[in-house]
């Protein structure tokens, strides 16, 4: 077996499977702690190098596109110190670093393992159930449905709406963008109802805003891989199925009937949250022009 422990993490490889345990170390992110140990079958690599450096190299295992529902969910959007494919070396251990490197690379050419992206996901993802407080309320995924309870400081219309629930049969795709620090991110679901819809994350009642500490709001990743890991893999969607890279032009647009149904819905919620004072006259307005420039 070849292994290298480090106060970062420890990668072990038994010839078919990585495995990959995140460090207890204050300095290991909370993100990856909370991923917790991931096994990586050989399959699923599609490389992996050391990147010697000055004082501190990294061990980097790449993987099969469409291998991955964490890597499908994010996009590659997750800050280097967060991602569990990277490994932090202390220079006097590049020695062993090389060496995982080479064994792996070697049962890679032994195996033929194909670089091409893979037709069916090769790890299973966060286990489920999955909760997470975020900056704009807490989503919660069981294994069929999503749940959204909305925090106090999130937009009155999306209170007013009460808990978004979302069966996981109605779901096209997950978007998500991380909170920077420097920009807000978000979570969105996105329905066959919604999926022209363009409204910002903070209006949104399918999409939380991620807004507040980016160590906390780094966690919705986690129930955005357990989603995705969940739905038709890209290799499978046609039609109404929506390519994360490409939504706009790879969508099957609803007949008109049903999103003329939809858009009459939407007005008759906004009216009534109107009436009973939840909307103010400027809300409305603005709201209501946001749904019709939607459509």
């Amino acid at each position: 077996m070849a292994e290298i422990i480090q106060r970062d993490g420890t990668w072990a490889f038994d010839g078919s499977t990585v495995r990959i345990t995140p460090g207890l170390h204050r300095s290991v992110p909370l993100f990856r702690q909370t991923y917790g140990e991931i096994a990586v079958p050989l399959e699923a690599v599609a490389g992996i190098v050391y990147e010697p450096e000055r004082k501190r190299g990294r061990l980097r295992l790449r993987l099969r596109e469409g291998s991955d529902p964490l890597l499908q969910a994010t996009g590659g959007r997750l800050p280097d110190a967060a991602d569990p494919y990277r490994l932090t070396v202390d220079v006097d251990r590049s020695g062993v670093a090389e060496y995982v490197a080479e064994e792996v690379r070697r049962a890679l050419l032994l195996d033929q393992i194909p670089k091409e992206p893979a037709r069916t996901y090769l790890l299973a993802g966060p286990p489920v159930p999955v909760s997470v407080r975020s900056s704009d309320g807490t989503v919660s995924f069981d294994g069929v449905h999503v749940r959204i309870d909305w925090a106090d400081t999130s937009d009155r219309v999306k209170r007013a709406t009460g808990p978004r629930i979302i069966a996981v049969g109605d779901l096209v795709q997950v978007e998500w963008l991380p909170n920077s620090g420097y920009e807000d991110g978000f979570l969105r679901f996105v329905t066959r109802e919604t999926v022209f819809s363009k409204l910002p994350p903070e209006k949104d009642p399918y999409a939380l805003d991620l807004w507040g500490s980016t160590r906390r709001d780094l966690l919705t990743a986690l129930v955005a891989a357990a989603v995705t890991a969940r739905l038709p893999h890209p290799s499978t969607r046609t039609g109404e199925h929506v390519a994360r890279e490409r939504p706009a032009l790879t969508a099957a647009a609803p007949p008109a009937s049903d999103r003329h149904d939809v858009l009459l819905r939407r007005l008759r919620e906004l009216g009534e949250l109107h009436r009973a004072g939840v909307l103010t006259d400027e809300e409305f307005a603005l709201t209501k022009a946001a749904v019709l420039r939607d459509f």
